[in-house]
Formats: structure tokens, sequence, C-alpha cells
């Protein structure tokens, strides 16, 4: 998003925006200029009175989460023709939330959803109006690298001891004992049944993971006897991100509470054949199925079936080519922000 303001108002003098970030303290200039942000440390309340202070006295404010609402009311009180944009992206809003938050969400706020699943259930749970609700899907990061070739990394397959004709399944996520609807752990229940086809099969579970889901992983790969087959690997460095999709002959991710779920189209821009969910806001990331396999997260026979179907088919690479273009036709970042622009505009 800061990106995508940048470039509106760079390229347009009538335009100006200043983006106000509570954790962070210095900007990252690849994506907004510094005089374009202000960054508080952790300092809550100077965040607060800054954030409502400029707030006041701009046009239009976009909160990224729920839990901003509190300034977005202090600055409605000071300047009450103000608008107000909240960015939705999943479990946050599908959630109970605090009766004044309904009431001022209701009367004053703009939300943009991350997907047409998330617009539904703020429509289903909590009765907002659809006037109010717009979907502006995720997009690929700027600046991550859109391979023009597919083959897969040497680097990789040295690294993790593969041949390059070795089936690599892939799922990247956050490893948390906090969120466990992602599916990972399905997965990796699976493969023991994909190993009597595909008995040289790897499957590596990236993503920065806290010490008690690892243990739990580590459990599982052992229950199984999977300590040939399965890795789990930590985080993935940004440079190395779009290598990882490229070693993958599937990407896999059966969640169930995906917002929108970037993984998807990132392993879509690199061509890679993917198997999702279709209950959760995967579903849009997908394409409704044109980007690859949505199964029912809760099946395991489903689940083993997806892979195993990408797995037959021989790579080829027209069939990646189109998955790419597919994706970027849709979430590349300068449909985003062309989709922004039209969105802060149209009011007008």
């Amino acid at each position: 998003m800061s990106h995508a303001l940048n470039r509106i108002s760079s390229g347009d003098p009538d335009v100006s925006f200043k983006m106000h970030a509570l954790n962070d303290d210095i900007a990252d200039t690849s994506y907004l200029s510094k005089t374009e942000f202000k960054g508080y440390e952790g300092n809550k309340i100077l965040f607060a009175l800054k954030s409502a202070a400029k707030g006041a006295k701009s046009n239009t404010i976009i909160i990224s989460h729920i839990n901003l609402l509190s300034i977005a009311l202090l600055i409605k009180m000071l300047n009450k023709n103000v608008r107000i944009i909240m960015i939705a992206h999943g479990t946050e809003v599908w959630r109970g939330i605090p009766t004044w938050k309904k009431v001022f969400v209701k009367k004053y706020v703009t939300i943009w959803a991350v997907s047409n699943f998330t617009s539904e259930q703020l429509r289903k749970i909590h009765k907002v109006n659809p006037t109010q609700i717009v979907t502006l899907h995720n997009c690929i990061d700027p600046f991550f690298k859109i391979p023009s070739e597919f083959s897969k990394p040497i680097k990789l397959l040295n690294r993790y001891k593969l041949v390059h004709e070795q089936p690599v399944i892939l799922s990247i996520a956050r490893l948390t004992k906090f969120d466990k609807a992602k599916g990972y752990d399905r997965t990796l229940e699976i493969i023991p049944k994909l190993l009597g086809e595909f008995p040289d099969l790897r499957y590596l579970i990236c993503g920065k993971y806290d010490n008690q889901e690892k243990t739990r992983l580590e459990q599982l790969i052992n229950k199984h006897h999977l300590q040939k087959t399965v890795d789990l690997v930590n985080f993935i460095p940004e440079d190395e991100l779009e290598e990882y999709y490229r070693l993958a002959d599937v990407f896999i991710l059966p969640s169930e509470k995906e917002g929108f779920g970037l993984v998807f189209i990132e392993a879509a821009a690199c061509g890679c054949r993917i198997v999702s969910g279709n209950t959760d806001g995967s579903t849009d990331a997908m394409q409704n199925g044109k980007l690859g396999i949505m199964i029912d997260p809760n099946n395991p026979d489903h689940i083993k079936e997806a892979v195993a179907k990408h797995l037959r088919k021989p790579f080829n690479y027209q069939e990646a080519r189109n998955i790419q273009r597919i994706c970027l036709d849709h979430f590349s970042h300068d449909q985003y922000t062309k989709r922004v622009k039209k969105l802060l505009f149209q009011h007008e």
C-alpha cells in the first residue's frame, strides 16, 4: 500500500500522503521517501497523538488494522469531514468486536477487504452494509523477483541434495502455535500415502517457526518416519524466495482461515502448480481455481489426490507461463496501484 500511495502522489502534484508506523523507526526508501514516513518505535502514546494531529488536517485516512479504530475515532472528533478507510484482512475482523467499533464502522468507515471471503464475513457476522465494502486484493510485492524461466535452481538442488527430476512439494507459512489452520501439518500426514507412488518425494516446510511448533512438527515427522523426506526450513531470505518456488513441483497450503494468501500468488508468479483450500480467502488468490486445484482442507484423501495429480504430470513450460500470466494480469503491483487510485478518487 505505501508504495502504491507513493506512486500515486508522485504522479499528481495535488496529492500528498504521510505514513505513520507504530513499530518501525526508519523508512524503507525502496517503497516510499523519508519525507513520507514517520516511525514511532513502539511509542503508542506519541503515535496516537501525532497521527491524530496529522489526520485532523487530512482529507482521507487509511488505517491498516481494526485495532487502529480508536485513533480514527479521535481524528473524526477533530475533523468531522475526514474520510476513513480501513483495510480488512482476515481473522481480525471475522471474530467478535466491541459494540462501539461496530457502530463507528457502520456509520463512518469505508472498508477495503483483501478478499471477497472477508467481505462476506463482514456482512454475515457484523451486518456491515455491502455498499460500505469493496474488495481490494493483495498484490505481488513490487520488488518480488518475477522469473523469466522456470528451471530448478542448482544452488538449492545442491543444498538439499536433490536431483533435478526428484519431486518436491513446498509449503511456506508462519509456523506458530497460535496459527494451526494453515494445513502444513495435514499435508505432512498424507506424505506416507504419496511415497508409495513417489518414493523419492521431498517436502519442504518453510517459514519462521517458534520452538513449540517446531517440536510438534518434529514429533509428527518422527511418528510417520519421515526424517529423510521432510525438511523444516526456517526463515527464507527475500532474495531466495523466488528460487524456492522454482524448486517446487507443487506448492501446497490447504488452509482454513486465510484472509487472502499472498503465498499463492507468489507461487503462481513463479509458474508453480498449486493446491489450496476452498473454504477461505484462498479462493480469491487462486482466482477460483484458475491458478491450481482447490480442495476441502479437512479431507486428507482430497489433499493427497490433488498433489498426486500435479506430480503425475511432467513439467510443461507453457503451463507454467500461463499460470504466471494469469497471476500477473490480476495481481501485479501496477494493477493494484490502479485499483487503489480508482477507489481513492471515485467518490469525488
